[in-house]
């Protein structure tokens, strides 16, 4: 089941993405009339930045959120480069193979890695390349910890039986061999820390609420979300540090001729 986002926060607190995506876009070199999809866009922060890499180019931009989407339409009214779909990602078809793929934070929502690699592949021309990030093996390890810690309290208990993670937190060995057996060559992937620090642990605890535990939120019955959110920040902050801990999977390769 597709996970609805917060869009409105979502905008307010895409910093850290927005910035793994614009780095993202620094390792594609482009001539500028590429057609591209933006393979999770959300709110189109990212796609922003690449719509400014290919003034002769297109991008269809494709989330699973209609909120996300209904966002993404709203910032790109009247700009006949960009057409915006609520599209799973599992479920890709394009009209046309593109000549990239580009995506910020999204792969890690997605369990299935070996049917969406296909279908990425599907949407590709020939030596068309795939430019991704996302979370990878050890991502937010201390906030796992602390969520189950409070996922354990009397209060919530009863919310989780039977929980799995909603996370697909991959490495690089196993995420070049999926990528291989998709269609792809030229394949790189690796992983990089990015710790990210919050003000305060209201600050850290409105974006756990918005970003990292949607899913575990949908779980909760109304009102109990914010609590919940809180008290993982508490537990996050108890040595004073509000960080996320970010592990980032890096995804660079070319499909097959």
């Amino acid at each position: 089941m597709t996970m609805e986002w917060n869009a409105q926060e979502y905008e307010v607190l895409a910093a850290p993405m927005t910035g793994w995506g614009a780095r993202l876009l620094e390792r594609v070199e482009l001539r500028g009339d590429e057609a591209a999809v933006d393979a999770g866009c959300g709110t189109g922060r990212v796609t922003e930045m690449l719509l400014g890499r290919l003034p002769r180019g297109t991008v269809l931009a494709v989330d699973a959120s209609a909120a996300m989407v209904e966002a993404a339409r709203e910032r790109f009214a009247g700009d006949d480069r960009v057409r915006v779909e609520c599209v799973d990602l599992l479920e890709l078809e394009v009209g046309e193979p593109v000549d990239l793929v580009l995506s910020t934070a999204t792969f890690h929502w997605i369990k299935d890695h070996d049917r969406l690699f296909g279908r990425l592949a599907a949407a590709l021309e020939p030596q068309g390349r795939l430019v991704a990030q996302c979370g990878g093996e050890g991502n937010i390890s201390r906030v796992r910890a602390a969520a189950g810690a409070v996922m354990e309290e009397e209060r919530f208990r009863p919310y989780f039986e039977g929980w799995e993670d909603p996370w697909n937190f991959a490495d690089p060995a196993i995420t070049r061999a999926r990528l291989e057996a998709a269609g792809f060559e030229d394949v790189e992937a690796w992983l990089h820390e990015e710790p990210t620090e919050f003000g305060s642990v209201e600050g850290l605890a409105r974006y756990l609420r918005t970003v990292v535990l949607g899913r575990h939120l949908e779980a909760l019955p109304k009102g109990e979300g914010e609590a919940f959110a809180a008290a993982v920040a508490a537990r996050l902050g108890e040595e004073g540090e509000f960080v996320v801990d970010y592990a980032r999977l890096n995804m660079l390769a070319r499909r097959s001729a």
